[in-house]
């Protein structure tokens, strides 16, 4: 418990948005005492890769002045279809310190990276089966470059960085604090930004399977501005179910759920490389999170197109919500909170 102490606060820097969060704890429970967002320029951040550092500065800057938060401890997130590598292995059993001085050695055969070019880290998640003398180790790695480039923005603002996460593992932090492990069921949390998909497939909230595309909601909005011939920001508006001048809301309608193909397609091709590759069990439910949630009827026609149910997070399950934080946010940008809210479950010294 942190009573009495700083909590840190998170922050989700997205393609589209950055958004900040704390979660402090009571004798009560869990409790949200900050959330807030702002827009990014388009482009500032492509592919997870930040092009634009002043932007990104500036914007997070703004946040934090607004929220008159004075140098606090931040928990951030990285992400990058090409800078971020997780990967599960099978290695011989051995004790947690000692895999921490062997690891990069391990890594070495799986990483397509200079292996002095990457931080990694580790998560051991049980032995392969029972009674065997091997076990199996979630790898993470990501370019030294990126969380460089992420870390700069953050200090720059006047936050201290004291973890560094991954959005896959603050999606399923959040996710088993809302709804619990769903015990003996296989499960895929999706997470969609605008520039990227991040798939974390579970089962008894141990990860079987994740992967990142590049792909996401800019392709709604790339269709509606060459559709429409509108700005980026009438595009979001669109993609909300809100109206737009000289806009049917059923030609706009059509118009996300044609440009949806192809991410439906796409995380059809991840479940079906897990379903040949690591397991043949049936996904029995999907959670959606990320901006694409949003959209109206993106959710109902993916459950359709894949044949398999989903239901969108709401990461404030099972929290309290503090006075101070716009309640009507919390209701209208849930989705896009859910890695925000996921981080600021990590304290310092958590595996």
């Amino acid at each position: 418990m942190f009573f009495g102490k700083e909590i840190p606060i998170s922050v989700d820097i997205g393609s589209a948005y950055i958004k900040i969060a704390r979660i402090s704890e009571n004798r009560t429970g869990s409790e949200l005492t900050l959330f807030d967002y702002i827009e990014m320029p388009l482009g500032t951040i492509v592919d997870g890769i930040i092009e634009d550092k002043g932007s990104a500065t500036q914007a997070l800057t703004d946040l934090v002045q607004k929220n008159k938060l004075k140098s606090p401890n931040a928990i951030l997130s990285v992400s990058g279809h090409s800078s971020v590598i997780i990967k599960k292995i099978t290695i011989p059993k051995m004790k947690e310190e000692d895999l921490a001085n062997s690891i990069k050695f391990e890594a070495e055969q799986y990483i397509p990276f200079d292996i002095n070019d990457v931080n990694i880290d580790f998560q051991i998640t049980g032995d392969t089966y029972q009674g065997s003398d091997q076990m199996d180790v979630v790898l993470i790695a990501v370019k030294k470059s990126i969380v460089k480039d992420y870390l700069d923005v953050v200090e720059s603002a006047g936050l201290t960085p004291v973890i560094v996460d991954l959005p896959h593992f603050a999606v399923s932090n959040i996710f088993e604090h809302s709804y619990g492990l769903f015990e003996n069921e296989t499960i895929a949390l999706i997470n969609i930004g605008a520039n990227s998909t991040n798939m974390n497939i579970l089962k008894n909230g141990v990860p079987l399977f994740t992967r990142d595309t590049p792909i996401g909601s800019i392709v709604h909005s790339e269709a509606l501005m060459q559709e429409f011939d509108l700005t980026a920001q009438d595009a979001e508006r669109l993609k909300r179910g809100l109206t737009i001048a000289n806009v049917q809301p059923e030609n706009a309608e059509y118009t996300i759920i044609s440009a949806s193909e192809e991410i439906f397609a796409d995380v059809q091709r991840s479940i079906d490389f897990f379903r040949s590759s690591v397991s043949e069990e049936d996904i029995s439910k999907i959670f959606l999170s990320g901006g694409v949630a949003m959209t109206k009827g993106f959710a109902s026609v993916m459950a359709e197109r894949l044949l398999i149910p989903v239901e969108i997070i709401n990461p404030f399950n099972n929290l309290k919500i503090s006075d101070k934080v716009d309640e009507t946010m919390t209701r209208q940008y849930a989705s896009l909170a859910t890695v925000a809210i996921g981080l600021s479950l990590r304290r310092p010294g958590d595996r």
